[in-house]
């Protein structure tokens, strides 16, 4: 009990800094913070630690979560000692890869140590409350209390409030690889001056990479999947994008429009064809000041207006154009009232990747005993059905349901040589073990679905 309490003080006492930090930012918007390392103590690594995830795989030393934490005490003042005298040093970062898309392609991911990962986030704890407070409300990724579904949401909305308009679909070439060092640090120092924070970026940001035993030392970029790099990445499209927007473009605009960005994937929402190509010719040259660059073949412009009826005979619907985020493509269908509205569903490439990663799932899988695999198919349908399972997309994922069970099926069949499991046979197995139905888990009509 006596350890209980200890822990509950010591976290309680974290939590008033973090708020005392967020009160400072917020009363003076100009103020740049020169200490901010003295907040970070023992107690404060702690709450890092217990905020870190614990089952992700371990970096370069091997070092897992378990290990870490049998000599919990001495391994944290350790490293606040090594962190604030400046004797830390950050190590290498292990690279793998990750299918992106349809699968086909791949997205490189950087693998910290878990010691690495505890600092990162006791520093982003630092960072956080100063930036939350500059931070614009059309930036959604990685913020706390702010999702994916939230700028789904706002999108939705602006998309029929405008009655549909011009979109401007835009991709940002290699972002975490082409972020340029400099002018991060300088964007920065805008904010904050601590020298301890200061010094702990900049290792960051020069720690090499280790990929295929080969050690390299990347002059730009920040690898993808450190604690850190998301927090990076909004300071750094917070003044190369979202200040830019709202402070020089929205009031120059003729009509209305609407950002939206989650991490380096935005979308802008035009009433006006005069201003969205206004904004597209004049975006890229923006970027390019920060070292950046747009994707020529991902980046366009749509025109996202309602479908209209053709005056011929046939009285046909001419299609408009359609644009992907966030995973769901984006079109134009009518509601149950034959009202156009905006509708969205899983986009070709997700789909095709849910539908490979089960059925190779399956494969590797199917001599398992099928109560275990039934269970785990189970968690991986309500999981794929927490993000995707939004309103107008349920005959997608009814689709991916009857793609699992043909799979399962199949796989279940090349078990052993012996007489094969027909489908009226596999359908009495489904009534022992039944898959999940499709469920709409986030509405934009109310609240969620409860199961």
């Amino acid at each position: 009990m006596e350890g209980n309490t200890m822990r509950t003080l010591r976290r309680q006492d974290v939590y008033t800094k973090l708020h005392r930090i967020a009160t400072l930012a917020k009363q003076a918007p100009d103020m740049v913070f020169t200490t901010l390392a003295h907040h970070m103590d023992v107690a404060w690594l702690e709450e890092a630690y217990r905020r870190t995830r614990k089952d992700g795989a371990p970096g370069i030393d091997g070092q897992t979560a378990a290990e870490y934490a049998s000599h919990l005490e001495v391994n944290l003042r350790s490293l606040l000692d090594r962190a604030k005298s400046g004797r830390y040093q950050a190590p290498a970062v292990r690279r793998t890869h990750i299918p992106k898309g349809d699968g086909v392609a791949t997205r490189p991911i950087g693998i910290p140590t878990f010691e690495d990962k505890i600092l990162q986030r006791a520093v982003v704890m630092l960072l956080e409350p100063v930036y939350e407070q500059d931070f614009r409300d059309c930036s959604y990724g990685f913020r706390p209390g702010r999702s994916a579904h939230q700028a789904l949401e706002t999108l939705w909305r602006a998309l029929e409030s405008h009655g549909g308009g011009w979109v401007l679909e835009v991709d940002i070439r290699q972002f975490f690889d082409r972020l340029n060092h400099q002018v991060l640090r300088e964007l920065v120092q805008q904010r904050v001056r601590d020298g301890v924070v200061l010094r702990l970026l900049g290792k960051w940001l020069k720690a090499g990479v280790l990929e295929d035993g080969a050690l390299s030392y990347p002059e730009t970029g920040t690898p993808q999947g450190g604690v850190i790099s998301p927090l990076l990445a909004n300071i750094y499209l917070h003044h190369v994008l979202d200040a830019w927007w709202s402070d020089e473009v929205g009031p120059r605009l003729r009509g209305p429009a609407q950002l939206v960005r989650y991490a380096d994937d935005f979308v802008i929402v035009f009433a006006s064809e005069h201003d969205a190509r206004r904004v597209a010719a004049v975006l890229p040259r923006r970027l390019a000041r920060f070292g950046l660059e747009v994707h020529p073949d991902k980046t366009r412009l749509v025109a996202f207006r309602p479908p209209r009826r053709t005056e011929g005979p046939s009285g046909n619907d001419l299609k408009p154009g359609t644009f992907d985020f966030l995973g769901f493509t984006h079109y134009w269908g009518r509601s149950r009232r034959g009202r156009p509205t905006v509708c969205r569903k899983t986009a070709a490439s997700r789909f095709r990747r849910a539908c490979k990663r089960a059925h190779d799932w399956l494969r590797v899988n199917r001599h398992q005993p099928v109560g275990w695999q039934h269970a785990q198919l189970t968690r991986k349908l309500q999981g794929h059905d927490a993000y995707y399972g939004i309103t107008g997309n349920y005959i997608a994922l009814h689709r991916l349901r009857r793609f699992v069970e043909r799979r399962w099926c199949y796989w279940l069949n090349r078990r052993s040589r012996g007489k094969p499991m027909p489908w009226p046979r596999f359908q009495r197995l489904l009534a022992c073990y039944p898959l999940p139905a499709a469920r709409v888990v986030q509405s934009v009509f109310g609240p969620a679905a409860k199961p």
